[in-house]
């Protein structure tokens, strides 16, 4: 494959931030509702008066806040993770952003990746983030415009 149908990283940031602004609203529309249902539920179990609530109450209400926020965090990831092993395994082989910008992820041979490889790359986006986005970074500066992602899961992203 000739260097220059790789995707730069210029156009893969680009559409990593379409992306990003999908599932951030799609996020929204779970997450919202999870959160006011829990202050829902706390504020009318305590009648939402914090000089009438013991200490355990006050324990019990955080308890519940953060046991949502860990499930809300869990449920964006697992939206994240689904939304990228979904589409690019389809037959676009593209997300939203990517299709935008007119890129695809191949497996190395130019082929469609399958839904487990997919999800390979989806996980190792996390991976990728995690270090403070060094493993994104390096699609700057290898050969084939691989992003650490990309390495985990023997993928291209490629000109359409």
């Amino acid at each position: 494959m000739s260097s220059s149908n790789y995707a730069s990283f210029g156009v893969r940031w680009v559409a990593h931030i379409i992306d990003f602004i999908i599932i951030y609203v799609v996020n929204l529309f779970v997450i919202v509702p999870l959160m006011g249902a829990v202050g829902f539920g706390i504020a009318s179990s305590n009648d939402f008066d914090l000089e009438s609530m013991t200490e355990g109450d006050i324990m019990a209400s955080a308890m519940a806040l953060m046991s949502a926020l860990v499930v809300g965090s869990a449920i964006a990831y697992v939206i994240r993770i689904i939304y990228g092993a979904a589409f690019e395994s389809s037959k676009h082989q593209a997300t939203l952003g990517k299709m935008a910008m007119g890129i695809k992820v191949t497996d190395t041979n130019g082929g469609r990746l399958t839904f487990v490889k997919a999800l390979l790359r989806a996980i190792g986006k996390i991976i990728s983030g995690m270090l403070i986005f060094i493993g994104y970074i390096m699609a700057a500066f290898t050969e084939k415009k691989q992003a650490l992602h990309d390495m985990i899961a023997s993928s291209l992203v490629v000109k359409k």
